[in-house]
């Protein structure tokens, strides 16, 4: 809002004439209220509209910046020229005079458009970041989706249908490469989400209009004159330079060497034999001024050396003050707008990060979700294929029932993993289901629960558990305990130090997150796996003792 209320001061105020005509008074009430509030009713600007030939050509730019601000389309410019010309009509009848009244209100209304809509829309992008994270996330869920259907999908579907002609041989084969596939799928980047376009597309536009259109105007008052019109020129290409968008706390390329050249070339101006051109010297302060904070001592000095040099030089105070005032309102001006576009810019950039970060944690909870929730279900239907393959046509049909009901259920699951961050499992289920696979694998299982409660995060823990007994041991026996205080896996047959990988990082990552412990390894030939809840971290719960010491 400073920023705005600057800009609005340098283009409305006169020293020469400070007191303003009324009608120009309404005018800068009307444009206050769109720069300083949210309200974009059209009335006001019918009313500047009005009272522009009484205002003066001086008000052409703030009514120019109120139709950019309010209209909407091809309108909003067809206005916007029609203001410009009239400030041509207003203007006195020279060259000079026509030229210069056009370009001030095309520059002016710019840059208070830009300072204030640029301004809104930085408000809005800040406001927007939820949206875009969950653009990001919504993006991330139905790209997995479809990777997902083509990857494990159709295999699912393939065991059902070999179920149905009792190819024990080949369902093993087929679960075997799809858990394979389960471990890896969805681990790629997507492609990058799409993303509103709230930063407006005229952001640089104006930048470089607005720069433009000042060099146009200070070439027309040089009159053509080679010297002090490259003088111009390079002092508005530096600038322009020092205003481009770039990221948070970079400065300009070759910072250094610009702003020397911008020191040299404002002191030619105002030391330049036989006249001076102080009204260059507020496009080097707006340059000094973008570099930040450090160098704004540097723009004071800008602005103070032109007050003297023009006093050195016998220009009048009226004329001194009226030069001074000029660089200063142009200085803030252009510094406003800058400052604004890179702000917007951030913003945008910030948000991009976020998206980003958003669409990485959903990839890696659905990679996470598709490592627990279908690796039991395909080491289950790969231990039932062969146990169904040693017992034979006459004794597998139980085992070929259940290995299509394990693969509907998988595939369900798969299809809910995108949609749903949190599936709710059921812990009895797992037990069963634990039992069943661990016994048709040869393995002696017992299972003690001394808690009623049914966790689906426990539920979680034991289906990866099971899988790595079945994967990773030549396991006889198999201990589940589950209490109050959380849950137990111990088993024999250790062939490898296990816990180093993807499945157990993956649940320490789950179990931590809510608040949770999770340990894992090998003890005298066995493997255990722990789950202690934060409520017994430091000790007893309700008499139980904690499973980690057992």
């Amino acid at each position: 809002m400073l920023i705005v209320l600057v800009v609005l001061l340098g283009v409305a105020v006169d020293p020469l004439h400070p007191v303003p005509s009324p009608p120009f008074a309404l005018v800068l009430a009307l444009q206050l209220v769109y720069c300083l509030t949210p309200w974009r009713s059209r009335w006001p600007l019918a009313a500047q509209t009005l009272l522009l030939p009484w205002a003066g050509p001086a008000a052409a730019g703030m009514v120019a910046a109120s139709a950019l601000l309010v209209l909407r389309g091809a309108a909003r410019w067809c206005l916007f020229g029609a203001v410009v010309a009239t400030a041509a009509l207003l203007a006195p009848a020279t060259p000079f005079g026509i030229a210069l009244a056009v370009l001030n209100a095309a520059c002016q209304g710019l840059v208070l458009f830009g300072v204030t809509r640029l301004g809104d829309t930085r408000a809005a992008v800040h406001a927007a970041r939820a949206q875009f994270a969950a653009r990001a996330v919504s993006a991330e869920r139905s790209r997995a989706a479809r990777e997902l259907e083509a990857a494990l999908g159709t295999i699912l579907s393939t065991i059902i249908a070999l179920v149905g002609r009792g190819d024990t041989a080949r369902i093993a084969e087929v679960s075997r490469s799809a858990a394979a596939r389960a471990r890896a799928v969805p681990s790629a980047t997507g492609e990058p989400a799409p993303e509103p376009d709230l930063t407006p597309r005229l952001a640089l536009p104006i930048l470089v209009a607005v720069h433009a259109g000042y060099l146009a105007t200070s070439l027309i008052y040089l009159q053509g004159r080679p010297a002090p019109s490259l003088l111009a020129a390079g002092i508005l290409g530096l600038q322009l330079h020092h205003a481009l968008p770039r990221p948070p706390g970079a400065r300009p390329r070759h910072a250094a060497w610009t702003a020397a050249a911008l020191v040299l070339l404002t002191a030619v101006t105002l030391l330049y034999p036989g006249q001076a051109y102080p009204q260059l010297a507020g496009f080097a302060a707006a340059g000094f001024l973008i570099f930040g904070r450090g160098w704004w001592p540097l723009a004071g000095v800008v602005i103070a050396s032109l007050s003297a040099v023009l006093a050195v030089r016998g220009y009048s105070p009226a004329e001194n003050l009226y030069w001074t005032f000029n660089a200063v309102a142009i200085a803030a001006m252009l510094y406003g707008l800058s400052t604004q576009t890179a702000l917007v810019f951030e913003a945008r950039e910030a948000q991009r990060a976020l998206a980003a970060l958003a669409a990485a944690d959903e990839r890696r909870r659905i990679s996470r979700d598709v490592h627990d929730l279908l690796g039991h279900g395909l080491s289950a239907i790969t231990v039932k294929a062969e146990l169904a393959g040693r017992l034979g046509p006459e004794g597998s049909g139980e085992q070929l029932a259940e290995i299509a009901a394990i693969a509907r259920r998988s595939l369900a699951a798969l299809r809910a993993i995108p949609a749903d961050p949190d599936p709710r499992l059921s812990l009895a289920a797992e037990l069963d289901s634990a039992r069943s696979v661990l016994e048709a694998a040869g393995v002696k299982v017992t299972v003690r629960r001394e808690s009623g409660r049914d966790d689906a995060l426990l539920a979680i823990v034991l289906r990866e558990a099971v899988t790595n007994v079945l994967r990773h041991s030549d396991a006889t026996y198999c201990l589940i305990d589950i209490t109050p205080a959380g849950l137990r896996v111990v088993n024999d047959g250790v062939r490898a130090v296990r816990g180093t990988g993807s499945g157990t990082a993956n649940l320490t990552a789950r179990v931590a997150a809510a608040g949770g412990t999770l340990t894992a390894g090998s003890d005298g030939g066995e493997y255990r796996l722990t789950v202690l809840y934060p409520a017994v971290l430091g000790g007893d719960a309700d008499g139980v003792e904690p499973i980690a010491r057992v």
